[in-house]
């Protein structure tokens, strides 16, 4: 009987030499894994000329003197046009938020878009259009051939550092120098 590896929690980081574009200097959480596939937010990449208060008025949403305008992130190629909320653990949807890590939380229903337009969503948010999938197996063959590393995903990591120095954090944060990185895979 195999084991399945559940990276749910973690962080892929992108290699160097990453072969897809869309995925260059990735740092993506998984929010969700198993042996039918994965899902995944990258939380590195903000969108190109939308913020959350053009969300708000494209979706029609009151805001009051509370409401942060935030930038919009891609959360991957798969139904971009989909919102999610990756978000602090001190918010709970009343209709459905998954815990992803002891700190955070992700939420893809209206209602968190309303209370953050309210200025009652969570302390800490990133707002994301799109989410990375991957099949069965499909992410365990990537591992396999050398094209993501695997990572904690710390809490200032997702919150507290800017989206062009994610990457680099994400690799300092596992001790790994760029230097020393082969694109070689190998097994011990």
């Amino acid at each position: 009987m195999s084991q399945t590896l559940d990276l749910s929690g973690k962080i892929l980081i992108a290699m160097p030499d990453m072969g897809d574009p869309r995925f260059s200097r990735s740092v993506i959480v998984i929010c969700a894994h198993s042996d039918e596939g994965a899902m995944g937010l990258m939380i590195n990449q903000p969108s190109q000329g939308i913020t959350l208060a053009d969300l708000t008025e494209q979706l029609d949403l009151d805001t009051n003197d509370g409401f942060r305008d935030l930038p919009i992130h891609t959360g991957g190629p798969v139904e971009s046009e989909r919102g999610f909320v990756l978000h602090s653990q001190d918010y709970a949807s009343a209709i459905s938020t998954l815990p992803v890590t002891e700190d955070l939380a992700l939420t893809g229903t209206l209602d968190i878009l309303e209370d953050i337009a309210l200025g009652q969503g969570p302390v800490q948010t990133l707002v994301l259009l799109g989410y990375c999938g991957w099949g069965p197996g499909q992410l365990e063959s990537e591992i396999a051939q050398n094209a993501w590393l695997i990572g904690d995903a710390p809490f200032d990591l997702v919150f507290g550092t800017e989206d062009a120095r994610k990457w680099d954090k994400a690799l300092a944060n596992e001790n790994i120098d760029i230097l020393t990185l082969s694109s070689t895979a190998g097994h011990a």
